[in-house]
């Protein structure tokens, strides 16, 4: 059914055409009449001089005189010797050149006289005019007025089906009210009964669904838990049988660093593995409720339990994930801060409690937990008392250089590729057991220990290639971005490659993308110097920040490597394939080697290889080994 607008827009369209046919057929007609005119002229002149018997050829001005009386557009008379002649113009608007006939040629022998002759149409153009004007203006006039008595119609019939279908659902729902007399409606409409069957019906499946549909938007797809929203609304919602409890925060310590080395899909398991350990943990306590609050940690909610029994639940986990780290290649498994809380508590001081007891128990034994029952220590200016602790393990670490090396390979994909081994830290607690590697970078970087960090490590893969004369195998250190941009560690460490020249060569320091475009001045400066000395660069996780390859050409990287992102399930990842093969080509025309890491499968290893990448990295290819 047409709108308004488009009936209006219609109506003017058939205006429009019709008087364009009824302009087209006048223009045809006042053209024939003034050829018709013209023709009646022509006879006329041939007439008139035919019978001027004492007619000279040498007086024509003097007898073509008699015809200024007539309106010619343009009458010319040519003596046979063309040495007298007679001309007329007169100008015509431009429809009257539209409508006048070409001009008409006559001779008369036996006067010696040659006529050009064409009719003066200004009339009849101003006539045609007028009437266009006219008719256009009635057309337009008709076709509105008949528009909108169309529009009354319409609206005459649009109201009548409304009032059916009123009356339609108006007898449908006495029916459901079980009324005795069924009312009548003005038409038997079957297909708007079986339409209102299929919306009765929709509305039916999506009331029965809207249980399943609430259940998908609060669970965690991976542990079936319930998620961070579902965990607020629930702490924020305790009823009246819930006087007080105690949250616990468990953080699964080691998820990035399995995800580096080992891939994504063995990340998953030990989510999992850690997600059923809290489970069977938390079987012993009635209403318990167990929350996936992000990636790498998970909330406990133990309602009407003292805190004394909460640390045996801790207990209980800190066991269960020391016999999952036996049967696993990890350094740890998870630690678990606890706090005690009341009505009196709110969420947001709970957990930054819950994470400080955290952060105190990752200084201490492996798996740990702590109980934090300070609970001033959300009000000290000074550092927390899991930042002091954290600060006396670091230094701990430094002072004594506890840190082991491991090497991972970068396997070439072709013989003719250049890569290297990278080397990873892990760091080492009074006790010799390994503290979480993304904690303890994590806290260095907070407490301004970084650039020690670093040092510690150059110094130590140093010392341990030529202890162990590896001078001919390359080796990849991370380089934090804090540091790179240090001026006294930049000259500490030239001074040091200077003077371990044959072990410099052979060394490739790795700086993440972000890192190197904090500052690019002074990533420049270091990236001159670190090629200076004779070492190489390379550029982690390339691809995040999607820096321009004019970036790259000023800097002049050796490698790039390509991040996880990108390269996870790459044989299945069309995007990526297309991304990774650009990345490539622009990569090898300024020269530069391209590195992928997080390689998990043998697929994924030869689609890898047909993108021309020219090294990869992963579980799949090598687990990190004793340097």
């Amino acid at each position: 059914m047409y709108t308004y607008s488009q009936m209006i827009a219609k109506n003017m369209l058939i205006a429009a055409v019709c008087s364009v046919l009824f302009s087209g057929v006048t223009f045809k007609l006042l053209s024939g009449n003034a050829e018709h005119q013209q023709k009646l002229q022509q006879q006329m002149l041939a007439q008139l001089y035919s019978q001027s018997v004492e007619y000279n050829a040498n007086k024509i001005k003097a007898i073509a005189q008699p015809l200024t009386q007539y309106h010619f557009a343009q009458l010319e008379i040519n003596s046979a010797n063309a040495q007298q002649s007679y001309r007329v113009n007169n100008e015509q608007s431009a429809v009257a050149q539209l409508i006048a006939p070409e001009p008409a040629i006559f001779k008369l022998a036996k006067q010696q006289l040659q006529f050009k002759l064409q009719i003066n149409t200004n009339d009849s153009a101003t006539l045609f005019i007028y009437l266009s004007l006219t008719m256009m203006f009635l057309s337009f006039a008709i076709v509105l007025i008949g528009g909108q008595f169309s529009i009354q119609r319409y609206k005459n019939i649009i109201k009548s089906i409304n009032l059916q279908i009123k009356n339609a659902l108006t007898g449908i729902l006495h029916a459901e009210q079980g009324a005795d007399n069924k009312q009548t409606t003005l038409f038997d409409l079957p297909e708007l009964n079986n339409g209102i069957n299929e919306i009765n019906e929709m509305v039916n499946e999506l009331i029965s669904d809207k249980g399943v549909l609430k259940k998908e938007a609060y669970i965690e797809p991976l542990t079936q838990f319930e998620n961070r929203t579902r965990f607020v609304q629930y702490f924020e919602s305790k009823n009246e049988t819930v006087d007080f409890g105690v949250l616990t925060i468990t953080r699964c310590s080691e998820l990035q660093t399995v995800n580096q080395i080992h891939g994504y899909t063995e990340g998953d398991n030990y989510i999992c593995k850690v997600a059923d350990i809290l489970k069977k943990a938390c079987s012993k306590y009635q209403f318990a409720k167990i929350f996936r609050l992000n990636s790498s940690d998970f909330a406990t909610i133990l309602p009407n339990t003292t805190l004394k029994d909460a640390e045996n639940y801790a207990e209980d986990i800190s066991n269960y994930f020391n016999e999952y780290q036996q049967a696993s290649d990890l350094d740890s498994v998870g630690y678990t801060g606890l706090v005690y809380f009341d009505k009196s508590n709110s969420l947001g001081e709970l957990l930054a409690l819950a994470d400080t007891g955290i952060s105190v128990a990752q200084t201490k034994q492996i798996n740990a937990w702590y109980a934090q029952t300070d609970t001033d220590i959300l009000a000290s200016s000074s550092a927390s008392y899991g930042n002091q602790n954290w600060r006396q393990e670091i230094d701990n670490v430094i002072d004594n250089h506890r840190v082991k090396l491991l090497v991972q390979q970068i396997k070439p994909t072709t013989r003719s590729a250049r890569v290297y081994n990278e080397i990873l830290a892990r760091f080492l607690n009074s006790n010799e057991e390994m503290l979480p590697t993304a904690s303890f970078i994590a806290m260095a970087e907070k407490l301004d220990k970084i650039v020690a960090i670093d040092k510690l490590i150059i110094e130590t893969a140093i010392t341990e290639i030529s202890r162990k004369n590896l001078t001919e195998q390359h080796f990849g250190i991370n380089i934090s971005a804090r540091t790179i941009h240090d001026e006294q560690f930049m000259i500490w460490l030239e001074r040091r490659l200077l003077k371990e020249a044959r072990i410099a060569k052979n060394l490739v320091f790795e700086i993440s993308e972000f890192g190197l475009q904090q500052n690019i001045k002074t990533s420049k400066r270091f990236i001159d110097m670190i090629h200076r000395v004779g070492a190489r660069i390379t550029v982690e996780r390339f691809g995040v920040g999607l820096t321009s390859f004019k970036f790259f050409r000023d800097l002049k990287p050796d490698f790039i490597k390509m991040d996880s992102i990108y390269t996870r399930d790459i044989d299945e990842d069309k995007n990526n394939q297309y991304f990774l093969r650009l990345m490539v080509d622009l990569a090898h025309r300024l020269s530069i080697t391209v590195l992928a890491e997080s390689v998990e499968s043998q697929e994924e290893k030869f689609m890898l290889e047909k993108l021309f990448v020219d090294g990869c990295q992963g579980f799949y290819l090598g687990k990190p080994e004793a340097i």
